[in-house]
């Protein structure tokens, strides 16, 4: 079928001086704050973090393992597998964070999180959409899915923080999204003061599709916050994987490193 051929196009716009004039206005009636730091950006672009912000939470770059995507301390050297993957080899085919879970992102995501500062999911969002867009292009995923949370903390906390993300992600790469497949069928304990043994037996089975169809033979990317040790997105995986999915990646925006 051929492509149509679209008459009258108008010529692309030009910001003229009244433009320009009513910019610079707005800037100064709400001046474009850093969302980390809140200091004055002039040219803050669609991501509203400063170069300061940007620089203390440093970018996840090679060295690193191909699977879980831990970062070596070393400059030099190529990724290889990690001995954590070579000797438990996890459901996903790969996991990609945008930056280390500390500094200033750290502090953004602990906001989003706890302090209901929903606001804060445009840049975290962003920031993981632009420094992870060339694994999630290689991958060619064909849906996106976020980790859900139990009904319990849904309602204690008001929003996934998953969702709100995802949703940023996949208008980033012109991807559909499924909300609500995959979902937390029990209640899991807080991970944050487990340990890696503790995390894994905490969410084992707490995961479940509502949908195995939507899944079978796509190639999904899984979407959270935060990837710690990765037992969460291992089982989300793990479940995505049995019902039929071909392959997942993971995407944070963050990785903890112990």
């Amino acid at each position: 079928m051929g492509v149509g051929v679209i008459k009258n196009r108008q010529p692309a716009l030009v910001p003229g001086p009244w433009s320009r004039f009513l910019t610079a206005f707005t800037d100064i009636l709400f001046p474009p704050l850093c969302h980390g730091c809140r200091t004055f950006i002039p040219d803050a672009g669609e991501l509203h973090l400063c170069s300061d912000c940007l620089v203390g939470s440093p970018p996840i770059v090679s060295p690193l393992c191909t699977v879980c995507g831990l970062p070596y301390p070393t400059e030099g050297g190529s990724d290889h597998l990690c001995g954590g993957c070579l000797d438990n080899p996890p459901p996903f085919a790969a996991a990609r964070a945008a930056v280390l879970f500390e500094g200033p992102v750290r502090d953004l995501v602990h906001r989003f999180k706890y302090g209901n500062k929903v606001q804060h999911a445009r840049p975290l969002g962003l920031l993981t959409a632009h420094r992870t867009g060339s694994s999630a292009e290689a991958f060619a995923g064909d849906l996106i899915i976020p980790v859900p949370l139990h009904l319990k903390r849904l309602r204690q906390r008001g929003f996934n923080q998953a969702i709100l993300l995802a949703d940023l992600a996949a208008r980033k790469w012109q991807l559909p999204l499924s909300r609500d497949n995959l979902r937390r069928t029990r209640w899991t304990e807080p991970q944050i003061t487990l340990s890696a043994a503790e995390r894994r037996e905490n969410v084992r089975g707490a995961f479940a599709l509502r949908d195995a169809g939507e899944v079978k033979n796509r190639r999904i990317i899984l979407v959270d916050d935060v990837y710690t040790t990765g037992s969460t997105v291992a089982e989300c995986a793990g479940t995505l994987k049995k019902g039929g999915a071909a392959a997942v990646l993971v995407v944070t925006v963050a990785r903890a490193v112990q």
